[in-house]
């Protein structure tokens, strides 16, 4: 009897052990895997990961991409599982996106600055904008803000200095309007669309290249590249120190991606890293 329930205990312990071992082997695999998914928006970061695919190949790692043409929907589909990773946006939308969702994401290396411009289908000048324009800027808190502190550089509005500080300025933070400008907040996605119903618009870069709009050329405000704006690689907390992760900006980082950037864009992107 005694015999027989030492080989049950046996039989137990070995099975246990074994279902552990490959739980391990499994997480392992996980932490060590070779394919990643990463989403990125429309436009030059479709570009982009094109060099970055090439690179992390050489590496053995496969990106695939998923291209997303609404900012508000990367970070759903990384805090779901949906992805591995995501590239399309900087840290303050980040940040905002963290306060107002409660997504435990982090970032894990920097990509490239996108500075913003003022565009228009009207003007050839900010200095012909006239009095009354409406004006449209992003409704995302991040890019509403950063448009605001655009058009006061350009010396349009004045904000509130704690609003400045905090990066949190919105339209009720005006607290000077010269030209009575009336601002318009709209999704970021709607902005280049929306040109011919407005004088200027605040359009990210990404959208802004789709929609055919040089910000060399074409922006009549244009933001300093060399701002606090740097776009990033972000995944979930508990993937943060993944050997995949590491591999993932590596590739991104590389002397062949910021040759990429600097020849293709000429300035309106600038590596960041």
């Amino acid at each position: 009897m005694h015999s027989i329930l030492r080989r049950r205990g046996l039989l137990a312990a070995t099975l246990a052990a074994s279902l552990l071992g490959g739980i391990a082997g499994g997480a392992q695999a996980q932490d060590n895997k070779n394919t990643v998914k990463v989403g990125i928006s429309v436009g030059n970061a479709e570009q982009i990961f094109e060099v970055v695919k090439k690179v992390a190949a050489k590496d053995g790692l496969t990106v695939q991409v998923v291209v997303f043409n609404d900012y508000q929907l990367p970070n759903a589909a990384l805090a779901a599982g949906d992805l591995d990773a995501n590239a399309f946006q900087h840290q303050p939308f980040l940040d905002n996106q963290i306060k107002a969702r409660g997504f435990d994401l982090v970032p894990v290396g920097l990509t490239i600055t996108a500075p913003l411009g003022f565009y228009s289908k009207k003007l050839k000048s900010i200095d012909q904008l006239p009095e009354g324009a409406a004006v449209g800027i992003q409704n995302d808190p991040s890019n509403g803000n950063r448009a605001l502190l655009l058009l006061q550089q350009a010396g349009l509005i004045t904000l509130k200095p704690e609003a400045v500080k905090n990066n949190t300025a919105t339209p009720l933070d005006v607290v000077t309007n010269p030209k009575k400008l009336k601002l318009v907040p709209l999704d970021a996605a709607q902005l280049p669309r929306s040109l011919d119903d407005l004088a200027i618009a605040a359009i990210n870069n990404d959208y802004a290249e789709k929609a055919g709009l040089s910000f060399n050329k074409d922006a009549v405000i244009k933001e300093s590249p060399k701002g606090p704006y740097a776009n990033l690689i972000a995944v979930r907390r508990a993937d943060k120190d993944k050997p995949w992760a590491k591999r993932l900006v590596a590739a991104y980082q590389s002397p062949e991606v910021r040759s990429f950037i600097e020849t293709q864009f000429k300035g309106a992107l600038v590596p960041a890293f």
